[in-house]
């Protein structure tokens, strides 16, 4: 579930992901994979890279690995999404931070706190983040939300996207300016932004949106000028679900990377990536 990838190398890239276990929690780990040919595995790790949360914590029915930002040669941090299972609500999820000090091979809690914690305008979701350090200010782009709203006879929650700035990277506001309003009565919500810089300053998104009429996660994508505002351009993702097999109902958490001319768009398919983790190539 959501495939992260790092380029380690003009030959290989990481990809991060979260693997669920019998009791649906998540752990992270990573598969490398040969940049010439993503489909052919180099490498996978053998362990977690972070158990989950003690009992009581915000993370203690699993977490997912949602991006990561180089801050030195050697210091890497990993933003993730936190499940915490409730009563009268089906459950909540907040921000975490993890930091490794070898580069990405290990990492370690910054804290058993969310570092996105409930606020007053964001009370039950602030998740889904993707992080970049630009000249010396860590940006994220997140999804928040404090309600729920029936889907097809099941409770879903409701949320859109915010942007907020953070000179360490650590301490953020109670609250982020919206980025990006959901447009109409069938979408209740955005899933895992997934930002590019362009060359010329501009930006890219690439996103998953929640429609009651799919009942499964669709992609989007979107461009700004700023990284702010963003104009939405969905019929311009190009990539849509299959005829048939591990992507055939939905298509959801795509992360893009390029590597020399190639470009990849790295996604899951039916029901969060049961099957695995999908990779479609840009063509022109």
């Amino acid at each position: 579930m959501g495939p992260t990838p790092h380029r380690l190398d003009d030959d290989t890239i990481r990809v991060y992901l979260t693997c669920l276990d019998d009791k649906g929690r998540g752990r992270p780990g990573y598969v490398d994979v040969s940049s010439a040919d993503p489909t052919k595995i180099v490498k996978v790790s053998t362990q977690p890279l972070l158990d989950i949360g003690e009992p009581g914590a915000f993370d203690d029915n699993g977490l997912m690995l949602l991006s990561l930002v180089p801050v030195d040669a050697d210091t890497v941090y990993m933003y993730y999404a936190g499940f915490e299972l409730c009563v009268n609500v089906r459950y909540r999820i907040f921000t975490g931070l993890a930091i490794s000090r070898d580069g990405g091979e290990t990492f370690g809690r910054h804290s058993r706190a969310p570092i996105l914690d409930r606020s007053d305008t964001e009370r039950l979701f602030r998740c889904g983040n993707f992080a970049m350090k630009e000249r010396g200010v860590f940006k994220l782009w997140y999804v928040a939300g404090s309600d729920w709203t029936e889907v097809h006879g099941k409770m879903m929650p409701v949320y859109n996207l915010r942007y907020q700035e953070s000179a360490d990277g650590v301490t953020w506001s109670d609250s982020g300016t919206l980025s990006m309003a959901l447009t109409c009565d069938d979408e209740h919500g955005f899933g895992r932004p997934w930002v590019v810089k362009r060359d010329d300053g501009t930006y890219q998104m690439f996103y998953s949106i929640r429609r009651r009429s799919f009942g499964a996660y669709r992609l989007g994508y979107a461009e700004s000028a700023d990284g702010i505002n963003w104009v939405r351009k969905d019929d311009e993702m190009g990539l849509d679900v299959s005829p048939d097999g591990i992507d055939s109902d939905a298509i959801m958490y795509s992360a893009v990377v390029s590597i020399g001319a190639k470009t990849y768009c790295f996604y899951n398919g039916n029901n969060f990536g049961e099957q695995g983790f999908c990779v479609a190539e840009l063509v022109s």
